[in-house]
């Protein structure tokens, strides 16, 4: 071949191999995209939810306190009832206890000292701190007890000179207040408690199975500081598993009080059950990231098997969501499992050494601990696990 048609060859090569490598990235680039707009578009989704469930009940309380009760402006109904509202999910019945014992607290402490110091600029001061100062030792950093305590505080201090028997109404507003949230949240506008767990696990399984693929694609390029951000985003997960394990409270929350979600009771329950294994699977995924990225330290042999094993891994954490989401048997999580730890299986048998080798044993811990996540208990989980990795080196080895 003469050089000019090779130089046209080699180029024609590169061309098309970076129309490849642009096209993975765009292709990456939309699917992280979509995953953010449906993200995104669920959150403004709860807030929407929210926002009504607050609107609803500050109109409802409203209405019971000057129709009903008698009150030609009621403003504490209406203010404890968008507080019950927008407490954090999980948190609304606690809320309204709360606010009912920052407004105690509050008249208590109140009633007290203004007997015994008479009214003023500095009296105001004083009870004020001190009703905030009692509160906070005794419910600590609660903040609805707290705000409550100090509002009480205020009016009674400032308007009690003038107007007398403030106490009761200030009472009877915050409990209907209260209780007309907690009627809005549980029998009106109930959030969907799939869709509660789904908005704030879906960020966790993505990291989860995405950071596996990172190591799965170090380990095939040999790539040891790919497998070590993996291990870094892998351990920077806190934060999100905070907000879900708020989320389950929500959604806990809401199937107990809400009659209408009460046949999401066990999906609910299943999920927890599921999250507490996913927790520990996300640990010895950590795991397999820091033994990957100390065998590639010390060039180690990779079997290629040992990485698709990784891969596979991610494919149950994905299918695991799905199927949870869905409602549906987790027949392809556990497969997607039992090919992971029958792939571990080969590449111990084709030769792994040190760092490899724990590779395979965190792996296997891994992948029980998500066959518990769809039901397994213990002993079967590894039973099966011990099973898939003897069949994966058996059929290297058929006489072994």
């Amino acid at each position: 071949m003469d050089p000019d048609r090779r130089r046209r060859n080699d180029i024609s090569h590169a061309r098309r191999s970076a129309a490849r490598h642009v096209k993975r990235a765009a292709e990456r680039i939309r699917s992280r995209g979509g995953r953010a707009g449906r993200l995104r578009l669920s959150q403004l989704e709860a807030a929407l939810v929210i926002s009504v469930q607050a609107g609803l009940a500050a109109a409802l309380a409203w209405s019971i306190g000057h129709d009903l009760l008698g009150n030609p402006a009621p403003i504490f109904a209406p203010s404890a009832a968008v507080g019950t509202i927008v407490a954090a999910l999980g948190q609304r019945a606690h809320r309204t206890i709360e606010l009912l014992l920052g407004v105690g607290l509050g008249i208590a402490t109140t009633d007290l000292l203004l007997s015994l110091l008479g009214t003023g600029f500095w009296q105001t001061g004083f009870v004020v701190a001190f009703a905030v100062l009692a509160t906070l030792v005794l419910f600590g950093r609660s903040g609805a007890a707290v705000g409550q305590a100090g509002g009480t505080a205020v009016l009674l201090a400032t308007l009690a000179p003038a107007q007398n028997d403030l106490e009761w109404p200030r009472i009877v507003e915050a409990m209907v207040g209260g209780a007309v949230g907690l009627v809005v949240v549980a029998l009106l506008v109930p959030l969907n408690p799939m869709r509660i767990l789904d908005r704030d696990a879906a960020p966790i399984y993505q990291r989860l199975a995405g950071q596996l693929r990172e190591v799965s694609g170090a380990l095939t390029t040999g790539d040891q500081p790919r497998a070590i951000r993996a291990l870094d985003l892998l351990r920077d997960m806190g934060p999100a598993l905070d907000r879900m394990h708020q989320a389950l409270s929500g959604a806990e929350e809401v199937v107990s009080l809400a009659p209408a979600r009460w046949l999401r009771r066990q999906d609910v329950e299943r999920f927890a059950r599921a999250n507490q294994q996913v927790e520990r699977v996300i640990e010895h995924s950590r795991g397999v990231a820091r033994r990957s990225a100390m065998a590639l330290q010390y060039r180690e042999r990779i079997p290629p098997d040992l990485s698709v094993s990784v891969g596979r891994l991610a494919d149950a954490v994905e299918l695991l969501r799905r199927e949870h989401r869905a409602g549906r048997p987790t027949e392809k999580t556990h497969q997607a499992v039992r090919d992971a730890v029958y792939r571990a299986g080969r590449a111990r048998a084709q030769g792994v050494d040190e760092f490899g080798d724990a590779v395979v044993t965190q792996l296997r811990t891994a992948a029980s601990d998500l066959l518990r996540a769809i039901g397994y208990d213990a002993t079967s989980a590894n039973d099966e696990v011990r099973k898939a990795v003897q069949d994966g080196e058996a059929s290297l080895h058929p006489g072994g």
